[in-house]
């Protein structure tokens, strides 16, 4: 009997989780260097197919949720009402992302990160993809009427902020202190592009 889409798609999530817990487990138990795929994928008692079908990358099982991350960067420029300015809703999603990566046990998991070539070389590509996708989102948008340029630009900011914030004493206070020199960026990309198409742009 076939299972219902929804009921398939649970269990596959569930059994990206299984596999996300427990390699995160084994890492910060042993080192991450010292295991291995096979050893994930024994302990979580899938095959090592099964594991790649759902990372594609040692690293990558670290970093479980940067889809999510991205994608909730990206909605936050395209879900937004019609007119609605654009960096509340960013700094919003940054606020989040932020309290996440500071929770309560984070600091073990970024001490892991921080002793691991690897894995800084994993984050960083993941942050410029993240950036890209970003600005992707907002040189589509017609209501912004930003050039790829100023595009990427801000979303380059808006990502290091994430960066910067999770480092600083007060991260929330950080983030908010950054935001504003990303508005006050935003207004002047924001004054260049209304001069240039002689009328002015929603914000």
């Amino acid at each position: 009997m076939t299972e219902p889409p929804g009921r398939r798609e649970r269990k596959k999530a569930a059994t990206r989780q299984k596999i996300a817990d427990t390699a995160l487990r084994l890492f910060l138990e042993r080192g991450y260097d010292a295991v291995g795929i096979r050893d994930i994928a024994a302990e979580a008692d899938v095959a090592v197919t099964t594991l790649f079908s759902h990372f594609a990358s040692k690293e990558a099982l670290v970093f479980e949720q940067d889809q999510d991350f991205e994608q909730r960067l990206t909605q936050a420029v395209t879900g937004r009402a019609p007119h609605e300015p654009i960096i509340p809703a960013l700094r919003h999603e940054i606020h989040a992302l932020v309290r996440h990566c500071t929770a309560d046990g984070a600091a073990p998991i970024w001490r892991m990160i921080d002793a691991s070539p690897a894995l800084r070389e994993y984050e960083e590509s993941m942050r410029l993809r993240h950036a890209e996708s970003l600005a992707m989102a907002i040189a589509a948008d017609p209501d912004l009427s930003q050039t790829t340029t100023a595009s990427r630009a801000i979303a380059r900011f808006v990502i290091d902020a994430y960066s910067l914030a999770r480092e600083a004493p007060d991260p929330q206070a950080a983030v908010d202190d950054i935001f504003r020199m990303i508005e006050a960026a935003w207004d002047v990309a924001c004054l260049s592009s209304a001069s240039a198409g002689g009328e002015s742009r929603p914000r």
